[in-house]
Parts: structure tokens; C-alpha cells; sequence
């Protein structure tokens, strides 16, 4: 591995950094001092070895056998979030409700980030989405790394943002992003954002080991993300339909609150969850013809297969 200011760690356990509580190890992780620590590490880093950048783990299974290669997490030196008359700034590790509050605080209106669990890179790459607005609607550029180690500027319009899909340059890493955003009074947002809240805990079982939703709305889409109400269904009531609310496979579990959250009940592995996924995708094809596509980003090497995907 390439010298480096930050910290190289061998063979990194990655469980207790996802919120689903399972996986095997990163063959390496790498946690840059900055983006000039990142963009040197890439530069010098053999090109055949793979990078997997990795938020808070909020909307990933790494499978049982790890992921080979580095695994890049970033963490304070990419967490800022500055604001000036124009938007808003925020670094890729810093977090969703955290960036959506500065912004209220400022009478910027990105409180439909609120409830969204993760990072900023992570709203990015997969065009994060909550109450009808989407990261496609607010977002300007974003600053990234890229495989070789350049720094560059990516307008909106570059990434090809789509319902829960962006597209980037092979091995890039997200290092920033900057939003504008509609303004409002700060207590008006703030109220919106605790009515955001209390709907939540309502309706998601936020106190248990999930992912945040499995799988994608099976609707029409339109190109920037939004819902084109060529069809109305959601996840959770196509699941209902197959009877796979509550189904379980090992320590896994189709939550009995919002049948959409995958949840790791206790003990679950990887291939738990992925194989109880793959289970309902199967019910609700043959039940209803309806081929869900995963929301939940699934990396690594299966235990049972000497593949990764």
C-alpha cells in the first residue's frame, strides 16, 4: 500500500460499521486525513487493485466473505458543512439530518433529508429521495477523486441522476457536494422536519437492524427521480400480496412493521438477509409478475461462492 497521513488498517472487520450488523472483513481499509491524502493514495495505488468507497453503512449488506481490495471510509476531514448566501456545501461523510438541520437553521429548505439515514456521498450516488424531492432536485455539482487520483468538478446534469441511480466515472469517490435550495422561514422548517419525524416513527421501525427500505418502488420514473404515477405501487404492498411480510430465513426477518425493511433479528448472516431477499423477489414475481429490483446495496464475496459482485 502507498504511504500514507491517515490509516491503513489490514483485514478491517466491517460489521460494527453497518447498520445491519453483519459481513466478513475489507481486505484493507483506508480512512484519508483529506482529500489531498485520498487523491495521492489513489494516484499511487496499483490500478488493478479495487476500491469500494463505504459511508455509515446505512443501505449495505457486505456479504460474508468481505470485500477484497480497499475499502475507503471517510471521516472528519470530509464531514464539513459550510453555507453561504447562495446554498449549502457538505462533505460526503456528513450526515444526512445533520446537513438538512444546518441547512433549516439557515432558512434553506433540504428537510426532506431529515429521515434519510447516511452520508452525503451516499445521497448522492444514489440519488437520495424522501416526501417528493430528490437529491436531483437541489443538487448543483460535487467534487470527486477520481481513480487516478485527479480532483475534479462533476455538474449535476454529469452524474445522470435517475430514480435511486447516478452515474460515475469508474472508481471515483465522492469527496463534496453543493446544493441550492429553496429558502423558508427556519421555524417553519423545523416544525416540518419533527412532522417528518414523528411519521416516521410511526410508520418504520427505526429501532431495529435494518438497511432502510430493500427494494426500489416498482413505479415509472422519470429521469430526474421523480415519480411519473405511470403506476403506483409500492414495495411493501406487493410484498404484503406475496405473504412474505413477517418470512424469515435464519436470523433474518421481512419486518412485521413496514414488510420493506429487511432486518436482521438476531444472529442473521449476510446470506441470510440476501437469501430472504432473494426469496421475496421470487413470491412477488410469481404471484404478481412484478420483479423488484434491491434498493439495498449488496458487495463483497459470498461464503458459498468464490465470486464477488
Amino acid at each position: 500500500m502507498p504511504a500514507v497521513r491517515g490509516t491503513l488498517t489490514a483485514h478491517r472487520a466491517l460489521a460494527d460499521l453497518t447498520w445491519m450488523r453483519v459481513g466478513g472483513p475489507a481486505e484493507v481499509l483506508f480512512q484519508p486525513a483529506d482529500i489531498d491524502d485520498l487523491a495521492a493514495f489513489l494516484a499511487a495505488l496499483d490500478p488493478a487493485i479495487p476500491v469500494f468507497p463505504m459511508g455509515v453503512g446505512s443501505n449495505l449488506i457486505v456479504r460474508d466473505g468481505g470485500i477484497p481490495g480497499v475499502v475507503i471510509r471517510m471521516g472528519r476531514g470530509f464531514n464539513a458543512i459550510t453555507i453561504d448566501d447562495d446554498g449549502i456545501t457538505a462533505g460526503a461523510a456528513a450526515l444526512d439530518a445533520h446537513v438538512a438541520r444546518k441547512a433549516a437553521e439557515a432558512g434553506f429548505d433540504l428537510t426532506f433529508l431529515r429521515t434519510i439515514p447516511g452520508t452525503i456521498g451516499g445521497a448522492v450516488r444514489m440519488n437520495a429521495g424522501c416526501y417528493g424531492t430528490y437529491v436531483a432536485d437541489v443538487l448543483q455539482s460535487v467534487t470527486a477523486v477520481l481513480r487516478d487520483g485527479q480532483i475534479v468538478a462533476l455538474t449535476r446534469d454529469a452524474l445522470e441522476l435517475a430514480y435511486r441511480s447516478s452515474v460515475l466515472p469508474d472508481g471515483a469517490v465522492i469527496v463534496s457536494a453543493r446544493f441550492g435550495a429553496p429558502k423558508d422561514d427556519p421555524a417553519a422548517l423545523n416544525a416540518r422536519m419533527e412532522g417528518q419525524l414523528r411519521k416516521r416513527d410511526e410508520t418504520q421501525p427505526t429501532k431495529d437492524r435494518t438497511a432502510g427500505s430493500t427494494f426500489r418502488n416498482p413505479a415509472g420514473f422519470s429521469s430526474t427521480g421523480r415519480a411519473d404515477d405511470v403506476h403506483d405501487l409500492k414495495a411493501w404492498k406487493v410484498i404484503d400480496n406475496a405473504g412474505m411480510r413477517g418470512a424469515t430465513r435464519g436470523g433474518a426477518v421481512m419486518n412485521t412493521k413496514h414488510s420493506n425493511f429487511l432486518t436482521n433479528a438476531g444472529g442473521a448472516t449476510a446470506a441470510d438477509l440476501e437469501d430472504l431477499g432473494e426469496e421475496v423477489r421470487k413470491k412477488v414475481y410469481a404471484s404478481q409478475g412484478i420483479e423488484l429490483q434491491w434498493e439495498i446495496m449488496r458487495v463483497g464475496v459470498r461464503m458459498d461462492k468464490d465470486t464477488a459482485e
